[in-house]
């Protein structure tokens, strides 16, 4: 009988894809950490669902260009990106943070639906003038250069 709890299944194949819980460098989305997500912008995480529970998430956050640069140079790493964006700043980046969707729903477009909403969003409120990404697969690569071509902005990435 095949599982169709899609949450649990949702936040085992994040814990498996990313291992943030055992990466203390990376957010692991904690309550903290939530909160100050919220504070940032409201489509900082997004989600699809069917009725059966979700089927896909999306982690996008606003960050200033000066913070940008540090992370993609390795000056400081992801958790520290999210500790030190300041609320209520003027984001000139956007960080494309996570995507992932369950296997039987993909290549339909969801992902890039949901990075879409946020980055489109979080321009209407901010001069958002880069995007930014650390690539942990070819799928993410491509997914973050498509949503960057899609608004015309520039792309970075996580050296």
């Amino acid at each position: 009988m095949k599982n169709t709890n899609y949450l649990a299944r949702m936040i085992k194949l994040t814990e498996d894809f990313f291992g943030a819980r055992n990466d203390p460098a990376q957010i692991s989305v904690n309550k903290g950490e939530r909160e100050k997500l919220k504070r940032l912008h409201p489509f900082t995480m997004l989600e699809r669902r069917t009725r059966k529970g979700p089927i896909a998430w999306a982690l996008v956050f606003p960050t200033t260009e000066k913070l940008m640069k540090k992370f993609i140079s390795k000056e400081i790493n992801e958790r520290e990106l999210l500790r030190k964006t300041p609320i209520d700043a003027r984001y000139e980046a956007i960080y494309l943070c996570s995507a992932i969707v369950l296997p039987e729903f993909r290549r339909r477009g969801i992902a890039k639906s949901l990075l879409c909403k946020a980055v489109k969003s979080m321009r209407r409120d901010f001069p958002v003038k880069y995007l930014f990404y650390w690539e942990f697969s070819v799928a993410g690569r491509r997914l973050a250069r498509v949503v960057a071509k899609e608004f015309n902005l520039p792309l970075l990435r996580r050296l």
